[in-house]
């Protein structure tokens, strides 16, 4: 079925300012409150969110097998169920609705009035009503830095890290939408010099620069999805920031993983884009070496050129610049992720989402972690108010943006910005 939805020639009647992140060839999916406290799934063009519920009252899905009350939900998973097919014939349709040669919704005012909302007019919410999280870490560059710091740094990367994508289960109860404020968390921790740990908020609260991907139904329980066949399964990606807690992570990492230091919060940028989206934008993985186990191994383009940018903004004043990173510099592949997770038949369900690992490249303003970026508090950064960080102040505010862009268009997912708050009074 043709893609046509990504032809950059097309232009729209909505206007649409340059560098947008949100082209018509973009068409990404989300939910939201409209202006009349109704809940609707929806696309974005320029800074224009349309009801897509209201779409398909109208009949501007006539012809797309979709059930009647498709769009007209709190989440995004049973379309996500509905599989690549629909995704694409649904894309395709609102590409078609909003080119600029279409009079049937732009010389419409009653239609328009009732589908189309300025982006400040509305609430986005959680996209997808997330089952099951996993986070990965699949990222060579981060976990030899964290191994440098955490571990033997001449052998900083561990004996499984380069024949496996590395990987552990999450919590979805505290995936937040962007703009949603999360709170400095509790926890024991192991003050240096000490024997005994103590008990308080963390003092070492950090960002994790990470991209998420969203599937849809996968498999059943025992059947294993393929390499070769894992992209037909993922619907689209999401910013991501992986809150962490760095002083209760390294008390409580040995043996199973990390446990309170992550799952106090996580945060998502409220945009789904498509991979049909990220099409063009396509790049060869990282060299692996070892080559991977022969149910890992992939060939062709199945990495992507995603620019990524971190900012810190203290409360009252302008934002800093902390990290300049890009997704691929990531050592193991959505693909490869999606294939080793379901390789012992564990089953796959519309809107899980799966983390990438912090994202970090080879030089130092590409870290994707204040861990990494003042190596563990040692090299603060300075920011633009004259304030240092080692790591997240409370009522800082953690901004992180991407895109894609070529010689003919720009595709991006917006951002995700999160205040931290101070750690709740507790009275025992």
């Amino acid at each position: 079925m043709p893609n046509y939805a990504n032809d950059p020639s097309r232009t729209s009647w909505l206007e649409v300012l340059e560098n947008s992140d949100f082209p018509i060839q973009n068409i990404p999916f989300g939910v939201f409150i409209t202006k009349d406290d109704v809940i609707t799934i929806g696309t974005r063009i320029g800074n224009y969110a349309i009801d897509m519920g209201a779409l398909q009252q109208l009949g501007y899905f006539e012809g797309i097998e979709l059930t009647d009350d498709m769009f007209m939900q709190d989440s995004l998973n049973d379309f996500i169920s509905d599989g690549k097919k629909t995704w694409r014939l649904v894309r395709n349709r609102l590409s078609d609705i909003f080119l600029t040669s279409n009079p049937k919704l732009r010389d419409n005012a009653v239609h328009r009035e009732m589908v189309i909302f300025d982006i400040d007019e509305v609430e986005m919410l959680l996209p997808v009503q997330i089952g099951d999280y996993t986070d990965f870490y699949s990222s060579k560059e981060h976990a030899t830095n964290v191994g440098k710091m955490f571990r033997d740094p001449d052998n900083a990367l561990l004996p499984n890290w380069l024949h496996i994508p590395v990987g552990y289960h999450g919590r979805s109860s505290t995936i937040v939408p962007s703009g949603i404020p999360v709170h400095r968390p509790y926890g024991q921790t192991l003050p240096n010099g000490e024997t005994q740990p103590v008990f308080g908020p963390s003092r070492l609260v950090d960002f994790e620069l990470e991209t998420a991907f969203i599937t849809t139904d996968a498999n059943l329980m025992g059947e294993p999805v393929s390499v070769k066949d894992a992209e037909e399964y993922i619907f689209g990606m999401v910013l991501f920031n992986d809150w962490s807690a760095r002083d209760i992570q390294k008390w409580e990492y040995v043996p199973l993983g990390p446990f309170l230091a992550k799952n106090f919060a996580s945060s998502i940028s409220p945009w789904i884009v498509t991979l049909d989206a990220l099409e063009e934008f396509r790049c060869e993985s990282p060299e692996q070496n070892p080559t991977p186990l022969p149910y890992l191994q992939q060939t062709g383009k199945h990495a992507f050129d995603i620019n990524l940018e971190v900012s810190i903004q203290p409360e009252n004043s302008e934002e800093t610049v902390v990290s300049k990173s890009n997704f691929k510099y990531m050592y193991w592949t959505m693909s490869q992720q999606l294939a080793h997770h379901t390789i012992n038949g564990c089953r796959v369900n519309s809107g899980d989402m799966m983390g990438s690992g912090t994202i970090s490249g080879p030089t130092e303003d590409s870290f994707g972690s204040m861990l990494e970026l003042t190596w563990g508090g040692q090299r603060p950064l300075k920011m633009k108010d004259g304030s240092e960080r080692k790591f997240i102040n409370d009522n800082d505010t953690v901004i992180i943006r991407g895109y894609c862009q070529n010689n003919q268009v720009r595709i991006g997912f917006g951002e995700v910005s999160t205040k931290l708050l101070p750690a709740y009074d507790l009275k025992f």
